[in-house]
């Protein structure tokens, strides 16, 4: 049982009086092009959790450009602009890449002369076949699965502010990292990363990768809860499949298969992995967060915790 003595907890009532200036600028048709499969989320989510939210964000990132100016006058340089990062943990399934895209979708229109871009950590997984040559390749999504010190590398240099900085481009449709193909963040004001690692501290290394984040969330639910989300997204990537039939993607094998036997299949990679990297590997990592969102039926924030200190 997690021990959150160092946060204050407040209800979804609470939390939603803790907004500055409100824009009413998110309307359903962004929200439904913003959320990921199987992952639910409202106008009322964007009024009571998010907007609060950006406001605590907007308060973050006023004293973090304040103190960048501080510390370049205490250097005698000249101030340039060092990238503000947010991270975004919790398990797979559990709507990290909705919060992401929303807040992105946010930030943009609350900050239009800002630079705002959002990144997956999925890109920085060893390829399948370098998973299969190290014989993990069934530990895909565990903390040794990743390329971690590319990825290191990749935010040393964004921060560094040495655009454009290129990142491995990985394709759900595959399940794997696209070959011969890159993408770019280009000199950000604000870059959103989100994983079910970025909170985590492998054991080689001396830094991590949250240690260049100014701002993190954990997205929280029941394991039971995240579970029947999972295998509702994986029934709903299987359906689309059968709609569309691509021997290229990932699901089409399934098509091809008794369904009884590809459910059974979906929980056992629930229980075999994703659920055991969440409990060993990434609720562990929760009080590294400075806020966690609380999910409970329906994907609905309930309660939101603040760090404290």
């Amino acid at each position: 049982m997690q021990n959150f003595m160092n946060y204050n907890e407040y209800s979804r009532q609470e939390w939603s009086q803790f907004h500055g200036e409100y824009f009413n600028e998110i309307d359903d048709h962004d929200l439904e092009k913003i959320k990921s499969v199987d992952d639910q989320v409202s106008l009322a989510d964007v009024r009571e959790i998010y907007v609060p939210l950006r406001h605590l964000l907007h308060l973050y990132l006023h004293d973090y450009q304040h103190l960048t100016r501080a510390k370049a006058d205490f250097l005698g340089v000249k101030p340039h602009k060092v990238p503000f990062i947010i991270g975004i943990s919790g398990s797979v399934a559990v709507g990290k890449s909705t919060t992401a895209r929303l807040l992105k979708v946010m930030l943009q229109r609350a900050y239009p002369h800002y630079n705002i871009e959002q990144i997956t950590t999925d890109g920085f997984l060893y390829s399948n076949a370098e998973l299969k040559k190290r014989g993990i390749l069934n530990d895909k999504g565990f903390p040794w699965s990743y390329d971690n010190e590319r990825l290191l590398l990749f935010l040393e240099q964004v921060k560094a502010n040495r655009a454009p900085v290129e990142y491995p481009s990985y394709s759900h449709e595959i399940y794997d990292i696209v070959p011969q193909t890159t993408n770019v963040v280009a000199d950000p004001d604000i870059l959103i990363i989100e994983g079910i690692n970025v909170l985590q501290l492998p054991d080689n290394q001396n830094i991590y990768v949250s240690d260049y984040f100014d701002f993190s969330i954990y997205v929280d639910a029941n394991p039971k809860l995240i579970e029947q989300w999972y295998i509702h997204r994986f029934e709903g990537f299987l359906q689309a499949e059968i709609d569309h039939p691509d021997p290229n993607n990932y699901y089409y094998q399934f098509t091809q298969q008794p369904r009884a036997q590809v459910m059974k299949y979906a929980h056992q990679v629930w229980h075999d992995v994703n659920y055991k990297n969440l409990v060993e590997y990434i609720a562990p990592t929760i009080n590294r967060a400075d806020v966690i969102l609380h999910k409970t039926k329906g994907h609905v924030i309930n309660k939101v915790l603040l760090k404290k200190y």
